[in-house]
């Protein structure tokens, strides 16, 4: 008689209809997610646990559970100190990656960020990974580089396939199950360097309350999930943005008011090289200008700065100012 494999259960908890499935708990939502960190499960297993978890969304104790299996089994080495988590793991498909340049500014004035995401997931993107060579930047391969990197310059790119291989490579299955899974919001909450600070982005604004009781059950003492552009953590200046925040263990809501009157149109094409020429002064583009400034004010919100609206977009334009143009050239 054939013998039922351990990882059925879990399954089977999520897909027993409409009346008997349910979310799993966190305890084994971290089992489950252990046991496929740790190549425990079939292939047809995986695929029909990460659809399922899909159709039903994931619950934000789930996400927890599955957090604490990654950090678990793929915990850094103590003593690498960051000020600011920045998860990037959407890719842009109709703008810049404006909020790199939010992550460098913060950099040339000491804060230190760690960025992390991946790329190739999803076809007619633009990935912040393939950005960084305007920068004269790299993506790092492991802690010890990371590490190197933070203290030469204060920013770090650093892939989930090098941090966490198993979810770098779940990730790439959107092109065979034609759905992006569970593991893109996993990923965004992981924040692998336990920095205090952490933001991420979505694109569908449900997911938003989602991201922040996650974050808050995690632990994390703050935290912004952002409905940005394209899923990415960047305000749109032309919308109002939608934030869930949690700050020192309380969570909140509030809409961030859009910064300029009229809808910018979408640039026909994108050359790579306004990134620079926008970070060195040379070259103008009142959209990018004002996704960062936007950006950066809340992120220094994000950091401990008081103030309203005006006088945190006032802060950011002084920071953006005085930002080390020399740097990643």
């Amino acid at each position: 008689m054939t013998t039922e494999h351990p990882f059925a259960p879990f399954v089977r908890i999520l897909g027993k209809g409409k009346s008997g499935s349910r979310s799993l708990d966190r305890e084994e939502a971290r089992i489950a997610m252990g046991m496929i960190l740790d190549g425990q499960v079939r292939p047809e297993q995986l695929g029909a646990f990460l659809m399922l978890l899909r159709v039903k969304e994931e619950a934000p104790e789930e996400l927890a559970g599955f957090a604490d299996a990654v950090r678990a089994r793929y915990a850094p080495p103590a003593g690498i100190n960051v000020d600011l988590d920045w998860s990037s793991y959407a890719g842009k498909k109709r703008r810049h990656t404006w909020y790199l340049l939010v992550a460098l500014c913060l950099a040339s004035h000491g804060y230190r960020v760690f960025l992390h995401g991946s790329r190739g997931h999803t076809p007619g993107r633009i990935y912040v990974e393939d950005m960084l060579s305007q920068f004269n930047l790299s993506p790092v391969t492991d802690w010890q580089a990371a590490s190197a990197e933070l203290d030469r310059c204060g920013f770090v790119y650093q892939s989930v396939d090098h941090f966490c291989p198993p979810l770098g490579q779940i990730i790439q299955l959107r092109a065979i199950l034609g759905l992006r899974s569970p593991v893109h919001t996993l990923c965004r909450m992981l924040n692998p360097l336990d920095a205090r600070c952490s933001v991420d982005g979505v694109f569908h604004p449900p997911y938003g309350p989602m991201h922040q009781r996650a974050a808050g059950l995690l632990g994390t003492p703050r935290n912004l999930t952002l409905k940005g552009d394209g899923g990415e953590a960047e305000v749109r200046p032309d919308a109002e943005c939608q934030l869930q925040w949690v700050l020192e263990g309380e969570l909140s809501e509030s809409v961030w008011q859009r910064t300029v009157p009229q809808r910018f149109v979408k640039e026909a094409e994108l050359d790579p090289a306004m990134l620079q020429q926008v970070w060195q002064g040379t070259a103008s583009h009142p959209y990018g200008e004002a996704a960062v400034i936007s950006t950066l004010a809340l992120i220094l919100r994000l950091l401990g700065k008081s103030g309203d609206q005006e006088a945190l977009l006032q802060q950011a334009e002084q920071l953006w100012q005085q930002r080390d143009i020399q740097r990643f050239v």
